[in-house]
């Protein structure tokens, strides 16, 4: 297994280390390695984007027609009460 030193790390990041293994119930070495692994790790596939993932969970509600893209407009709010 591989070892290294970091030096000159900020004493806020390592605080806030420290407060992270602790909120994970770990030591800091075993909180650093999970950050690192997960810094590393493969992504296997681009995750889907949010337009997608909502046409795919609603699809079968039943909207027969295109919802207009409002990129680029100004909405203005709803007037209530008046």
């Amino acid at each position: 297994m591989a070892q290294f030193t970091v030096r000159n790390l900020e004493d806020s990041v390592r605080n806030r280390l420290r407060d992270l293994a602790r909120k994970h119930g770990r030591s800091m070495e075993e909180e650093v390695r999970a950050i690192l692994r997960g810094a590393v790790a493969e992504r296997s596939a681009e995750r889907e984007r949010l337009g997608s993932r909502l046409a795919a969970r609603f699809a079968k509600v039943g909207i027969a027609e295109d919802i207009p893209e409002l990129r680029g407009r100004t909405v203005e709010p709803p007037r209530l009460g008046r």
